[in-house]
């Protein structure tokens, strides 16, 4: 084990030996997909830079970090060297499932930026961030995430790029982006990894989202179409189809009696936690009767 592997191991809170078996089977599954020797070592190497606690992380710090005199090697892996990241994505997908397995897991969905400073870095451009709570440069990627009793791990994503580069095919070509690439909302990449998990084989009890994807009909159809519960929310001024006509969402939820409600402790609490069954959230015990999902 190396020295840096050490470090990283000592920030979990598992047995380092264990955790390092564990990470030498993941990069032994996916050595495969990389066909020369240097960037599989690298791959490596820049995979326990991003787990490390270094405060910023870019190809010149954790090359530095990893022992590298310049971050070409790096740069390289990320913009040159021939691997299939779709691959790679799927077999750690496969990899998170089987090691947290777990019948009753949901899929949550989200978005998170990083602030960048510049113009160049690809779907980078002056928007809300939840990173730095503000309108800011920033690039933009939408998360799924797999979350069970044995943990929760990321299993896919999908970069935003705004229509201020979808709408500059010379920006995108300079970028290394499709040229031709068509505008995609958030909501959308949601669906579309939603739709490639599902359809891979794995199983999602429901799949929750705050109101960016909740208030967007494409996830919802991705769901109904492949027959899994969904959770999401909605604005309050969000319109819901009754079989009695169209209702704002806070009216509809005012006409469900007291009796119709319930709450629902989000999970057990953790060990130490001076909560035994952790916060409540209040939902109602069935939609109602009228309710069209």
């Amino acid at each position: 084990m190396m020295a840096n592997d050490h470090a990283v191991a000592a920030g979990h809170s598992v047995d380092p030996a264990r955790w390092q078996d564990a990470f030498e089977c993941l990069m032994d599954r996916i050595a495969g997909w990389f066909a020369r020797v240097e960037p599989r070592r690298r791959i490596r190497r820049l995979v326990l830079g991003l787990l490390s606690d270094l405060p910023r992380k870019n190809c010149w710090t954790i090359a530095e970090w990893a022992g590298e005199a310049t971050p070409d090697g790096m740069q390289h892996l990320l913009n040159r060297a021939k691997w299939d990241v779709d691959i790679v994505r799927d077999d750690l997908r496969d990899y998170v499932v089987e090691h947290l397995h777990d019948d009753h897991a949901v899929l949550v969905v989200d978005e998170t930026g990083d602030v960048k400073k510049g113009t160049d870095t690809v779907g980078v451009q002056r928007q809300y961030t939840g990173t730095a709570g503000r309108i800011e440069n920033s690039q933009v990627a939408v998360y799924l995430v797999y979350a069970g009793q044995r943990g929760h791990a990321a299993v896919d994503r999908e970069l935003y790029i705004p229509r201020s580069w979808t709408d500059q095919p010379d920006r995108c070509q300079a970028a290394g982006l499709d040229p031709d690439n068509a505008f995609v909302t958030e909501p959308e990449l949601a669906a579309r990894m939603t739709a490639r998990f599902l359809d891979a084989g794995h199983h999602a009890r429901w799949v929750t989202g705050d109101e960016v994807y909740g208030g967007n009909p494409k996830p919802r159809a991705v769901l109904e179409e492949r027959s899994t519960g969904y959770v999401l929310a909605v604005a309050c001024n969000h319109e819901v189809t009754t079989q009695a006509g169209k209702f704002r969402a806070d009216n509809l939820a005012k006409k469900l009696p007291k009796r119709a409600w319930h709450s629902c402790p989000p999970g057990p609490a953790r060990r130490g936690s001076a909560s035994t069954t952790g916060p409540t959230s209040t939902c109602p015990i069935r939609p109602p009767a009228a309710a069209v999902s």
